[in-house]
């Protein structure tokens, strides 16, 4: 069934783009739809579209001239019968209106191909943020897109008008992009009977990524390019179970998964642990991290000098003297409590008192509201260099994000701009860079070889596993940044570190840190080395010179 969707799913992309494609065929760099015939699907709610430009840039001295495509592909649901849905051509639809009519999205995407070339064989990057409920609209605009909004280091930056820069940074000269965005974000839609239960869940969002992704190789005939997913924050638990999903279940092997920010066992996070009480890692994995952002603000009794030896003696810390004392709970003597307190103040800055009366377990937002509260200042959360005016000092926890409140906008802003006036797309529609998607997001997770959804918390480590172990080939790049509060540096590595695979794949698993946040791209020193180190993933991953 899985190669009669695909089929289906690229005639209607043939047929709806042609005049398109007209237009453009004295240009030998256009990328070439694949041929197919196949019947006119019933009762569609959505048709593809497609945008194509051109233009250059300019990737640290060298110039890589592109063409653009913004665009949308169809995908539906699990269950979704494309025999049951077909119809001859000359028959006319049925009424889409319909509430029983399967549900289905529209999920946009740009890609960026290089012109010139063997572009059959040259890598190809599938990019998304997280959320859930997030767009690509940040790893675009800030991060590998030709082009970048400049914004402030780490305070907010001014209103418009924002400034749309070439990047010097763009991944394009390593591989062609595809950033997509979730269903229902961005320029994403979705319709149809239970449409969000059909994709607001964990399996459910992955499937709707893998339809895509196999609808898009057929798309633009790049089945036998070396091919790699980049998944960041919540993108990298989606990476994770979409790339065995692809491997596993639809035989299509890649290269590489690039991660970003990790999170893959949400028992992990230190966003409210203490709903899970009698778990304390989260509060281990998150002291490093406390650390560097106390160092930042130069809250560290001493002020080391250096950052990384410091944070390298925290996460010794956190995993022996601080575990073992959180491990005894109500056993701890008073005496160790106090010394494990005192060393915690030395560490985070945060007053002796305030870590005694949290028992020393301390929250993302709590710490976040504290760490500054003596002048009213928040400190961020998704990049901890930040700080904002506090909302209410009385506040247990941080009631805003001051790094998503300073750029934010700048990001949003310059993408409806682009969209519009360079990929001319989109112009009658409402580009929507996050949605709430909680009300109906289902965390249940069927991990591979389970004969159920388990209704815990979401752990995708065993995703992550069987892919590497179904493909030994397969290479792992995590990426973090010391001051991401959102999801610890150090929760990632713990995460790898812990991951039921031969020792021997451990291999495979690559890890580079920055001084910097969540979007680690934020901060541009930060970017110029992601980039860096991105490309040369690739080029030593892609096989190409191999062959």
């Amino acid at each position: 069934m899985k190669q009669a969707i695909i089929v289906i799913v690229a005639a209607i992309l043939v047929a709806t783009a042609a005049i398109a494609i007209a237009k453009d065929a004295a240009s030998t760099d256009k990328p070439a739809p694949a041929a197919a015939t196949s019947p006119a699907l019933k009762g569609a709610y959505f048709k593809p579209e497609e945008s194509a430009s051109t233009g250059s840039v300019t990737v640290e001295g060298n110039t890589v001239s592109y063409q653009a495509v913004a665009g949308t592909l169809i995908v539906h649901g699990k269950d979704w019968d494309d025999v049951t849905q077909a119809t001859d051509a000359g028959d006319k639809p049925a009424d889409a209106t319909k509430a029983d009519k399967p549900a289905e999205a529209s999920m946009f995407y740009v890609a960026y191909f290089r012109r010139g070339g063997d572009q059959g064989t040259r890598p190809i990057t599938f990019l998304f943020n997280g959320g859930p409920g997030s767009s690509t609209v940040w790893l675009h605009m800030g991060a590998f897109g030709p082009k970048r909004v400049v914004t402030a280091d780490d305070t907010h930056t001014a209103a418009a008008p924002y400034q749309l820069i070439n990047n010097d940074y763009s991944l394009l000269d390593a591989s062609d992009l595809v950033f997509v965005d979730a269903p229902g974000t961005g320029f994403s839609r979705i319709a149809g009977k239970d449409k969000e239960k059909a994709f607001y869940g964990v399996d459910e969002d992955a499937h709707a990524f893998a339809e895509f992704v196999t609808a898009f190789l057929t798309r633009y005939s790049r089945w036998n390019s070396p091919k790699y997913l980049f998944g960041e924050s919540y993108g990298t638990p989606r990476a994770s179970v979409l790339v065995n999903d692809l491997e596993t279940n639809r035989d299509v092997d890649f290269n590489g998964v690039i991660l970003l920010s990790q999170i893959l066992n949400f028992d992990l996070s230190v966003d409210g642990p203490e709903t899970n009480p009698g778990v304390d890692l989260a509060y281990e994995v998150a002291l490093p991290t406390y650390a560097a952002t106390a160092w930042y603000h130069h809250k560290v009794p001493g002020n080391p000098k250096d950052l990384v030896p410091f944070v390298h003696e925290v996460e010794h810390f956190a995993m022996t003297d601080y575990a073992l004392a959180l491990g005894e709970g109500s056993s701890l003597t008073p005496a160790h409590r106090n010394a494990i307190a005192a060393k915690l103040h030395d560490y985070t800055g945060l007053p002796l008192w305030y870590i005694l009366k949290a028992n020393l377990r301390i929250s993302g937002g709590e710490f976040e509201q504290n760490l500054q509260n003596d002048t009213d200042t928040t400190t961020g959360r998704l990049d901890t260099r930040f700080s904002g005016p506090t909302m209410d000092p009385l506040s247990k926890e941080a009631d805003y994000d001051p790094q998503s409140a300073a750029i934010s906008s700048a990001y949003v802003s310059a993408f409806n701009d682009y969209a519009r006036k360079v990929l001319n797309f989109g112009q009658d529609q409402v580009y929507k860079p996050e949605i709430d998607v909680f009300k109906w997001w289902s965390f249940k997770h069927q991990q591979p070889g389970a004969e159920f959804a388990f209704p815990g918390a979401t752990n995708v480590m065993p995703d992550l596993a069987s892919a590497m172990k179904y493909n030994p080939d397969l290479k792992i790049l995590l990426n973090g940044g010391y001051f991401d509060l959102a999801t610890p540096y150090y929760e990632g590595w713990y995460e790898m570190h812990h991951l039921p695979i031969p020792d021997k794949l451990q291999s495979n698993i690559e890890y580079r840190y920055y001084q910097s946040g969540h979007m680690v791209y934020a901060h541009e020193e930060s970017l110029k080395e992601l980039h860096d180190n991105v490309a040369d993933f690739i080029r030593r991953t892609d096989n190409v010179t191999k062959k």
